[in-house]
């Protein structure tokens, strides 16, 4: 289905948050010091350690089986770690974002958090400018997030399996973990009940 106010009534929200809509645009807005993160308790001498977060909005519905969400994302890069994302979840302590941030390293990347019980961060591959595509899918309790920079060809930024239930939550998540938030853009959205041939390459 491609997502439009008439197919609102099947999302819902944790930590709710300011939405609304704009020629097939969704607009989300990140509150400050939001984020979804469960610090393994690692620190460093320098830099920046994300804190256990769990309050960053998450517009979402529930689906079952296998499916896969797709998305443009994008926003205007203000804070480190400023995101535009998409997140699967079977509760607060089992979950999965895919996001596209301002790095600590200066860079528009596509990054990926894989989290049963403790997070895990992984940068992904630099995008020039300040848009993408997103795309999760499921077969069974594997799930793969791929990325794209022209909606055609999506390619395989992290594969996982989570421990999660026949149904599950799905969608949208603005974060900002260290600035004031703001806008992110998500438009093209579609979730279809599909299973993928290969999890892989995400068709």
């Amino acid at each position: 289905m491609t997502m439009a106010k008439a197919d609102l009534a099947a999302f819902k929200w944790l930590n709710e948050g300011e939405i609304r809509f704009e020629e097939g645009a969704i607009i989300m807005e990140a509150t400050a010091k939001s984020d979804f993160f469960c610090n393994n308790g690692a620190i460093a001498e320098e830099g920046l350690t994300p804190e256990n977060l769990t309050n960053a909005p998450f517009f979402y519905t529930e689906i079952a089986g296998d499916f896969v969400l797709r998305v443009k994302v994008s926003h205007d890069f203000r804070d480190t770690y400023d995101s535009a994302s998409i997140m699967v979840m079977q509760d607060l302590s089992v979950w999965a974002k895919a996001c596209f941030e301002l790095t600590d390293f200066d860079t528009h990347a596509v990054v990926s958090v894989v989290t049963n019980q403790t997070s895990d961060d992984a940068n992904g591959c630099n995008i020039g400018g300040n848009e993408v595509w997103l795309q999760a899918a499921r077969s069974g309790n594997a799930f793969a997030f791929h990325y794209s920079t022209d909606g055609v060809r999506f390619d395989m930024m992290r594969f996982f399996s989570l421990p999660v239930e026949e149904t599950i939550k799905v969608g949208l998540l603005a974060q900002a973990p260290t600035g004031e938030g703001g806008e992110r853009i998500y438009s093209n959205f579609t979730l279809e009940h599909r299973t993928v041939k290969n999890i892989r390459t995400g068709e």
